[in-house]
């Protein structure tokens, strides 16, 4: 649990697709026994109840070694965190233990094929049956929907409120009758988004969180939470999902392999690269340690924006490197990690769109922390 981890030996939760691992199972157990999956989620929840000086150290401590995180995905980086907040009672009790013991994977809801950076004109809707909600719509771009357990959703639910009203948020089974998932192939070759269609779901009341017709407000903290990369750090990973996009050979054994150390402006580049993540993973770890709050506000907009173009910004100089072994899709004359590298090249083209696009990153930013003008 101290290497570099394959992609396919995550755990997200849930049982409909585990690690190709057994040890990473192993590693998950015994940190679920420590509530370290969670560390900062009170004890009752599944988690270690760490306050920020303690999670700090386990940070500390578990980059030291390099440890693997055991738990990844949206239930403990986005759901769990937001039930904290908004979540009854009740909704705790029953979602977040099974998230931090890696019981559980979730999905998200939210783009549709007429609604994406604008997210508001979302059409999917839900309509009160006593005390069910029924859901008619679809969802686009949902990530790992085949093997997720659950959902969380923005639907419309009064069609007469003004854009950013009449919105709710729910939680939703994917093996509630009526959900649907079609997988999207992408360029790369892969096909890790769905569309998910929703004919007559019934969703029971209980499963809304916050009131109804002011899902907006739960949407966007959600949305902080995913954008702030802080829930990389709180799984001990010192680059988060920065670490996939490492080449095998540090950087001075891969430009001796492709290129040559002699090569002025390149030299300069990988360092002028990884001075930007090093920057920009001190300054997560920074406001974990001066915030007083779980996730900072509109300043996780700046987080996503960096490490949107970083992750680019590293492929192109990984391809650069490379020259034309980059290029490879398959073929003997190209090793397992060019290709690797090649696809990742291809797929982070929409790293500046998915999670919310870097425009309205921008905007923002100008608007909530730089407070420009409109």
């Amino acid at each position: 649990m101290r290497v570099k981890m394959r992609p396919d030996e995550a755990i997200n939760g849930g049982y409909k697709k585990r690690s190709s691992n057994p040890d990473s199972e192993i590693w998950l157990q015994r940190m679920v026994e420590q509530g370290w999956t969670a560390p900062n989620w009170p004890k009752e929840y599944g988690g270690a109840d760490l306050d920020k000086n303690e999670f700090v150290v386990l940070l500390e401590e578990m980059q030291r070694i390099n440890a693997r995180p055991p738990l990844v995905g949206m239930g403990v980086s986005m759901i769990g965190p937001t039930l904290l907040e908004y979540g009854t009672e009740e909704q705790k009790q029953r979602f977040l233990p099974p998230i931090a013991k890696g019981e559980a994977s979730w999905c998200q809801g939210y783009s549709e094929p007429g609604a994406g950076s604008d997210l508001a004109g979302l059409q999917t809707k839900a309509v009160l049956d006593g005390d069910e909600f029924v859901i008619n719509g679809s969802k686009i771009w949902t990530s790992s929907a085949a093997f997720a357990d659950w959902m969380f959703c923005l639907v419309r639910t009064d069609p007469q409120a003004p854009k950013h009203q009449g919105i709710s948020f729910f939680l939703l089974s994917m093996d509630s009758p009526g959900v649907s998932v079609k997988p999207i192939r992408l360029i790369n070759g892969t096909s890790p988004f769905y569309q998910t269609f929703f004919d007559d779901v019934r969703v029971p009341r209980e499963n809304l969180v916050h009131r109804i017709n002011e899902g907006w407000e739960v949407g966007k903290r959600l949305l902080q939470h995913e954008r702030s990369g802080l829930a990389a750090l709180a799984s001990a990973d010192a680059a988060g999902p920065l670490e996939r996009i490492k080449p095998g050979n540090d950087f001075a054994e891969m430009v001796n392999i492709y290129a040559s150390l002699s090569d002025a402006e390149l030299r300069d580049s990988w360092t002028d690269n990884e001075m930007i993540k090093q920057a920009l993973l001190l300054t997560k770890r920074r406001v974990v340690e001066e915030s007083e709050a779980k996730t900072p506000g509109a300043a996780t907009s700046i987080f996503k924006y960096i490490e949107a173009e970083y992750v680019k910004r590293q492929l192109e100089l990984q391809l650069k490197t490379r020259g034309t072994q980059g290029l490879g899709w398959n073929g003997e004359t190209f090793s397992e990690e060019d290709i690797s590298m090649g696809r990742l090249w291809l797929e982070s083209k929409a790293i500046s769109i998915a999670g919310g696009s870097n425009e309205v990153q921008l905007n923002i930013i100008s608007k909530r922390v730089l407070g420009l003008p409109d």
